[in-house]
């Protein structure tokens, strides 16, 4: 199991080549107030001396430390970029003077022998990416250490946890140091080392409160308790240590640090350890053996194995997840153009494939938030178009008023004795003009339909298009040209489905039959009532004329009686509307006809009232039959000059406007990011099966 450390900082190294964080690997990361003793346990485990110093916030990025341990004979290193088994496999690194040496990611493989240059070089990098305002990053920095005195460890050291805002920190300084902190901890993958000085009380420990509202049950959590030797005189840190005070699950250890003192002296952590160990035999002697550096380096080395152990069996089904995630995205990059001709005839034919599947609804993508296609047309013909349609009044806009008006002009100078077709012939054209409108809207919404599945098809069924976004635009330019060049045709055609209806009104309509069956009663009423009113001594052949002239000025069928009736009608109802008169004839006044104003509303007359109802019926009878034919027609005509056409005709259109010699270069041009993601996405996938790989190998030597 010792190996499986090493598996680790394999791994780290295969996601650190493409500089990706994807995948949350076990570490431990040290967590503490500012000087409480962080730095110090750090160097303790190291053996040396290699993290800055200073006042404030000293560590202000991230550092990813990796111990190695190796054969202290051979002075041998993992050689990760040449042995795919460098975890099992040592191997001789030649050029190495010392037996400890360091090595940062960002410097590639130049080689640190001396670790105070490591120190610089960490302080160079910090201020490189952080500035020098005491501002913090979250960019971490990757060192790794290789030395026969160190246990095999991951280790992330963050930025100590501060208060108070100094010189010319950030004001938020403190959210932005919990938020980094919070970020690495909450890692499931990670073991928290919360580190907290013994001169300071357990109850107010930041760096335990911090690991306990991402780790609340403790099973991730181990304490650290520093400076035991700066403790009160009388006072001692065994019920601590014993956990009597704060109970964690993963336990306590207590060290004690090198102080300033000893640092500016040179004192070397080895001489501190032997130090460490006489401190805790004379004070803690029955806790002795469960305390101090070299105890907390082989429990870390022991937790750090177990949580690896227990870890693996998820990391590598999530290693294998965004395999298939990259593998996938790789596709959608395509691979780089060699057969220009053919690359641009298959973009062409899918396009214009997957366009008429979105119509037809075999589209491979499926739209689930909206309707859209052939689905939505559906819906602007059967629902939008269909009810507005049926919205339309069919005696909407006409008035009784106007039905009498056209009825009268109809007849000429001589009163009618039935009602006149041309007046019926004259309105119902009026309301069946009515019906174009919507119809033409029918066909801009289907038209802008047509238009946005283009831009479906860009987004989620021809993705290879955003590959080459000059042939994009090319096509969707063709397109639209194709839909803009039949829109006129369609609607040229849907104005003549109209003209054709008012053209020749056809009265011998099958289904008009009725309307015109009760015209005919209505007239034949009209005739017998007629008849009725006649007297009884004046012969029915005679009805145009005869009569005595008393009779003439007195029955109901003499004009001048029936201006008097007229005359005596106004008088005497109550209801019946009129306008003023003032250019009425007076007497020794010449007269002008034209001068006599026509009443604005009046009483209709029985035969009036039942004229117009009659049109109205007929009207609305044979509008309705219209509005069938148009609600049916309309439909058919845009699907064939339209949304057909275009389905028939897209892919020659496209092929004869692009598939061109000249055009190939430039439509088939990247964009700039393109060939950048191809490579980022190609370089996350052979990082992805090379870890895949690494952990494969493990489980064939039953290591867990």
């Amino acid at each position: 199991m010792e190996a499986l450390i090493p598996v680790i900082n394999k791994l780290q190294d295969v996601f650190n080549t493409v500089g990706a964080d994807i995948i949350q690997l076990p570490q431990i990361a040290v967590v503490g107030t500012q000087s409480s003793g962080k730095s110090s346990v750090l160097e303790a485990l190291v053996g040396r001396d290699l993290l800055p110093r200073g006042t404030g916030v000293v560590t202000r990025r991230p550092l990813i430390l990796q111990l190695v341990h190796v054969d202290p004979e051979d002075r041998r290193k993992t050689s990760e970029e040449n042995d795919p088994n460098a975890w099992r496999n040592m191997r001789l690194y030649k050029g190495v003077d010392g037996e400890e040496w360091g090595k940062f990611l960002h410097t590639k493989n130049k080689i640190y022998t001396d670790f105070d240059e490591i120190c610089l070089e960490i302080e160079a990098e910090t201020e490189r990416v952080s500035g020098n305002n005491k501002g913090i990053t979250d960019e971490p920095i990757h060192l790794k250490i290789f030395s026969p005195h160190v246990v095999n460890l991951t280790l992330v050291d963050l930025p100590g946890i501060t208060k108070v805002p100094v010189g010319d920190q950030p004001k938020d300084i403190e959210v932005q140091i919990k938020d980094l902190i919070v970020k690495h901890i909450s890692n499931p993958n990670s073991i928290i080392l919360a580190v907290t000085a013994a001169n300071t009380d357990m109850a107010t420990s930041e760096a335990l409160k911090v690991a306990r509202e991402v780790d609340p049950d403790g099973r991730r959590t181990l304490a650290v308790v520093t400076k035991l030797d700066l403790m009160d005189a009388g006072t001692d840190a065994m019920d601590v240590l014993m956990g009597r005070v704060i109970p964690v699950k993963l336990g306590l250890i207590g060290v004690v640090n090198r102080s300033q003192l000893d640092i500016n002296n040179k004192k070397t952590v080895a001489d501190a350890i032997r130090d460490e160990y006489a401190f805790l035999q004379k004070k803690y002697p029955s806790l002795a053996s469960r305390n101090g550096t070299k105890y907390l380096a082989r429990t870390l080395n022991r937790l750090l194995m177990h949580h690896i152990r227990d870890c693996l069996p998820e990391l590598k089904t999530r290693i294998n997840v965004l395999a298939a995630q990259y593998q996938s995205l790789l596709s959608s990059y395509g691979e780089p153009v060699e057969d220009q001709s053919s690359t641009l005839l298959q973009l062409i034919t899918k396009f214009a494939a997957e366009y008429c599947h979105t119509i037809e609804g075999t589209a491979k993508y499926i739209e689930t938030t909206e309707l859209c296609g052939g689905a939505r047309i559906c819906y602007i013909f059967h629902e939008t178009f269909g009810r507005t349609l049926e919205s339309v009044d069919p005696l909407g806009g006409l008035t009784t008023i106007d039905v009498l008006t056209a009825i009268r002009n109809a007849t000429g100078p001589r009163p009618a004795l039935f009602v006149p077709e041309v007046s019926f012939e004259l309105l119902v054209k009026r309301q069946v003009k009515r019906l174009e409108e919507p119809s033409l809207r029918c066909v801009e919404l289907v038209h802008e339909e047509m238009q946005r599945i283009i831009q479906h098809c860009s987004n989620y069924s021809t993705q290879e298009l955003l590959r080459f976004p000059k042939l994009h635009d090319a096509i969707v330019e063709v397109v639209t040209s194709l839909l803009r060049k039949r829109l006129p045709v369609t609607n040229e055609m849907v104005h003549n489905l109209v003209a054709i209806e008012l053209a020749y009104i056809n009265t011998k309509h099958p289904d008009f039959a009725d309307a015109c069956g009760l015209m005919n009663n209505n007239i034949e009423e009209q005739r017998r009532n007629r008849m009725r009113e006649l007297p009884s001594s004046v012969p029915r052949d005679k009805t145009a004329g005869g009569g005595s002239q008393g009779d003439q000025e007195v029955g109901t069928g003499n004009w001048r009686g029936m201006l008097k009736k007229g005359e005596e009608g106004v008088g005497g109802d109550k209801s019946m509307l009129q306008t003023s008169n003032p250019g009425s004839p007076q007497r020794g006044h010449a007269v002008n006809l034209l001068d006599v104003p026509v009443p604005v509303s009046r009483k209709l007359s029985a035969r009036e009232q039942r004229d117009c109802e009659v049109i109205e019926r007929l009207i609305k009878s044979y509008f309705l039959i219209v509005r069938k034919n148009i609600q049916d027609s309309v439909p058919k005509a845009v699907m064939h000059f339209l949304v057909n056409h275009v389905k028939d005709s897209l892919q020659s259109e496209l092929v004869g406007q692009l598939y061109k010699a000249g055009l190939l270069d430039d439509l088939l041009t990247e964009s700039e990011d393109m060939a950048q993601r191809r490579n980022e996405a190609a370089d996350m996938l052979k990082a992805l099966q090379k870890a895949s790989q690494v952990i494969a190998e493990i489980r064939e030597t039953h290591m867990w």
